[in-house]
């Protein structure tokens, strides 16, 4: 991979390399791989939260999947100087916020699994997995649609649909031309040079 004159943003456990015309392939899970997508209205939030930050954070989308303990995205920044690491932000702490809300009104009991404490005594409720989850910079077209089928396929491998455009939380329906998708794309990988 080529590596440009931008320094390497470590954001935790994860290293990022904010390169121009590079898509990136991210990863992130949900607090201690807790299923705590399982349910159509956090996901719903996760999808309303990606169609937000694209367009603040100018990004095309190209892939998805929501499971149920973790999310895969394909997204390609269109500006020459931007932050994963704030795109990240964007796409996850609203999510964060809605479901932290929605258990302390509607199910407290799931608040002690979500619990961290904290020095000094406080006490913090995570959504996600701390440490930022995967980041993958991807320039090559063959790797981007490997990519993508792979999101797709991932709902097929866990055994929660027969096909992969039977999982409404991802983009294969979108690919497949299929009406009632929850997320329309921004548009598709280049194609790989032939041979």
């Amino acid at each position: 991979m080529r590596r440009s004159d931008q320094p390497a943003r470590v954001c935790k456990r994860r290293v990022t390399f904010n390169e121009p015309g590079h898509a990136h392939e991210l990863t992130f899970s949900c607090h201690r791989h807790l299923q705590l997508l399982s349910r159509d209205r956090t996901r719903q939030w996760l999808v309303e939260s990606l169609d937000l930050a694209r367009q603040k954070w100018d990004f095309e989308l190209w892939a998805y999947v929501i499971m149920p303990e973790h999310v895969h995205l394909l997204l390609l920044p269109r500006q020459a100087e931007y932050e994963i690491a704030a795109i990240l932000k964007a796409i996850k702490q609203s999510v964060a916020r809605r479901a932290i809300r929605f258990l302390r009104r509607d199910a407290p009991d799931w608040l002690e699994r979500v619990k961290v404490s904290r020095p000094a005594g406080r006490v913090e409720h995570r959504f996600w997995q701390q440490g930022g989850g995967y980041d993958r910079n991807i320039h090559r077209a063959r790797t981007a649609w490997a990519s993508v089928r792979y999101m797709h396929e991932n709902p097929v491998r866990r055994g929660l649909v027969a096909r992969p455009v039977d999982w409404v939380w991802s983009s294969a329906r979108w690919y497949a031309g299929l009406p009632d998708v929850k997320l329309e794309m921004d548009d598709r990988p280049p194609d790989p040079p032939p041979g």
